[in-house]
C-alpha cells in the first residue's frame, strides 16, 4: 500500500473580524473560549492551551508558514481549510486567501464547504440566527466560480487531477444533486478535468453512497455521532470515577455527555467498510466545553498512545480497500475549543504530533 497521506482539518478562526467584534465583543477570537474554559469534574482537562506555536494570530504569514513545517516535519500530507461561504459573503477567508495570493506556505491544500447557519449556539442559544445560508441555482455558480482561484492552484490537493472538495452538512442542500451538476459543468467550462466532490458523515442523515447525489466519495468525520449515541454514555470505570465529583451544581449541569475516548476509537475501528467509497478519519481527543456554556461533550482518557494506536490500525484497515488514493483524515490540527488538536499543548507538548509521525512514517 501507498504510504497514507495524512489531511488535518483546519479553522481559521484565530484572527479578529468585523462579525465576532459585533457578535461576541471587541477583539473576539476562538482563544477566548480558549482561556475561559474551566476544569468540570475531577481530572477533567481543561483548559488547554497552546505551547510551541502560543496564542498565534492567522494574520501573521510567520504564524501559518511555521504550522506548515510543524505539520510536515511529523507525517501530515495537506490542510483542509473550513471554507465559510454565505451566497457571495465569505467569513474567516483572509488567511486562506493570504496563503493562496502569496503561495506561501507551499504545503498541499484543499477545502471544506462548512456550510451550516451561524447561530449563538456556542452560548447554547440555538435559535438565534446569526448568518443564514441561502441555496440556488445562481449561488452554485457564483461559489464554484469563486473558487476557481484555489483549485487551479498547484498546491491543491487532487485525485486523478480532479480538485478534492468537500461539502460538511450535505443533507442542508436542498438538491445536492443539481448542485454538484452545476458545479461540474461550471469547472469543466473553465479548463478543469472535473471535481472530486466528497460528502462529510457526521449525523445519521448523512451517511450513504454518495453517487446517490452526483458525490464521488464520502469522508468518516470523528467523532462520529451516531456511534456516541450507540454507546453508553460513558463506562462503568468511568461512571464511578465521575461519581460525586463534580466540582460544583451547575458546570456538571452543562454536559450534555461524557464518553470513553476508546470506545469510540474501537466501534470506529468496528465498523463494516461501505461498498462506496469513504475516507476514514480519526480524532486525537474532543471536548468542546470551552465553545458551548451547556451541552458540551467530553471524550475522556485520550492519551498519544491511544491515539496512535487508533491511527495505525486505522491505516492497516485502509491497506485492504481499494482507494484511489490512501487519504486519512484527522480532526484537527487546531480545534483549540474543541478540544481536537494536533498542534503541542502544555499538558502533551508535542506527543501527539510525534505519534502522527511514528504511523505515517515509521
Amino acid at each position: 500500500m501507498n504510504q497514507a497521506k495524512a489531511i488535518a482539518f483546519y479553522l481559521p478562526q484565530y484572527h479578529p473580524i468585523p462579525e465576532n467584534d459585533r457578535w461576541w465583543g471587541t477583539g473576539f477570537t476562538e482563544w477566548r473560549n480558549v482561556v475561559n474554559a474551566r476544569s468540570l469534574y475531577s481530572n477533567h482537562y481543561q483548559p488547554q492551551l497552546p505551547a510551541d506555536l502560543g496564542f498565534y494570530d492567522l494574520r501573521l504569514a510567520e504564524t501559518r508558514i511555521a504550522q506548515a513545517e510543524l505539520a510536515r516535519s511529523h507525517g501530515i500530507h495537506g490542510f483542509c481549510y473550513y471554507h465559510y461561504w454565505f451566497n457571495g459573503r465569505r467569513i474567516l477567508e483572509r488567511p486562506f486567501q493570504e496563503v493562496l495570493s502569496s503561495g506561501q506556505p507551499n504545503f498541499p491544500f484543499c477545502l471544506c464547504w462548512a456550510n451550516e447557519n451561524w447561530s449563538r449556539r456556542w452560548d447554547g442559544s440555538e435559535n438565534e440566527i446569526l448568518l443564514r445560508q441561502n441555496y440556488g441555482e445562481e449561488d452554485d455558480i457564483e461559489h464554484l466560480n469563486a473558487l476557481l482561484p484555489a483549485f487551479k492552484d498547484p498546491r491543491y490537493i487532487r485525485i486523478d487531477d480532479r480538485p478534492l472538495f468537500l461539502v460538511y452538512r450535505i443533507s442542508e442542500l436542498p438538491d445536492p444533486a443539481a448542485t454538484a451538476a452545476r458545479w461540474r459543468s461550471v469547472a469543466r467550462a473553465h479548463g478543469l478535468a472535473d471535481l472530486f466532490l466528497l460528502s462529510v458523515e457526521s449525523r445519521s442523515d448523512e451517511i450513504g453512497d454518495p453517487a446517490r447525489i452526483g458525490f464521488d466519495a464520502a469522508v468518516e468525520f470523528q467523532p462520529h455521532w451516531p456511534l456516541l449515541t450507540a454507546l453508553t454514555r460513558a463506562t462503568p470505570t468511568l461512571k464511578e470515577r465521575l461519581k460525586g465529583k463534580w466540582k460544583n451544581e451547575s458546570p456538571a449541569k452543562s454536559i450534555h455527555g461524557v464518553y470513553d475516548y476508546w470506545s469510540l476509537a474501537q466501534a470506529a475501528l468496528n465498523r463494516e467498510w461501505p461498498s462506496y467509497l469513504r475516507f476514514p478519519c480519526v480524532t486525537p481527543a474532543w471536548d468542546n466545553t470551552a465553545r458551548r456554556k451547556w451541552g458540551g461533550i467530553v471524550l475522556d482518557g485520550s492519551s498519544p498512545a491511544l491515539y496512535g494506536e487508533w491511527l495505525q490500525r486505522t491505516r492497516q484497515k485502509m491497506e485492504s480497500q481499494h482507494l484511489p488514493e490512501s487519504l486519512l483524515f484527522i480532526n484537527a490540527w487546531n480545534e483549540w475549543a474543541e478540544g481536537n488538536h494536533l498542534e503541542p499543548d502544555q499538558r502533551w507538548g508535542s506527543q501527539y504530533l510525534e505519534q502522527t509521525r511514528r504511523v505515517l512514517q515509521g
